[in-house]
């Protein structure tokens, strides 16, 4: 396995995998009107911009299978996406792309990030803090029930 940056070229392929991901794990933990709507979305404006700004990771197999990514925000210090195949679950996919991703962070401030409901677990058990419940306001219109989580910057907590 191997990480590389990723490209706009990788959106595409991207956006599928987060399609299959929403469908297939969020699917535990939202309604499926919800999810049919959500897995109907296409990329936000802001999806591109972000790759281009050289906070996309991806994680890939020998063959240049993709395993899954991570997009970080680096102007908001924020967690946008990290999908891995759900073929890949408890392989330590996820785990290695977002410590890629904590790594482009700005370590003077928190990381902040919007959990799906499924993910949380993932999350808390990476070190982040539950803030509380909240609706995210997801571009397709819908609202999608989250975590707002967050974790102390690397340089304040001493890494």
């Amino acid at each position: 396995m191997r990480c590389r940056a990723g490209t706009v070229a990788d959106i595409p392929a991207l956006w599928a995998l987060r399609t299959r991901c929403v469908r297939e794990t969020c699917s535990t933990h939202y309604p499926p009107d919800v999810i049919t709507r959500w897995a109907a979305s296409a990329a936000p404006v802001q999806f591109q911009p972000l790759v281009e700004a050289g906070g996309c990771v991806v994680a890939e197999d020998a063959a240049g299978t993709l395993l899954g990514y991570g997009v970080i925000d680096l102007t908001g210090n924020e967690v946008d996406a990290l999908f891995v195949d759900p073929d890949r679950s408890g392989q330590g996919i996820g785990r290695m792309l977002l410590e890629r991703v904590e790594a482009l962070s700005d370590p003077q401030r928190e990381l902040h990030l919007s959990a799906s409901l499924n993910a949380v677990p993932f999350y808390l058990r990476a070190g982040f803090s539950a803030d509380g419940e909240a609706l995210y306001p997801h571009p397709s219109g819908i609202a999608l029930a989250c975590m707002q989580m967050h974790k102390r910057g690397r340089s304040q907590r001493g890494d």
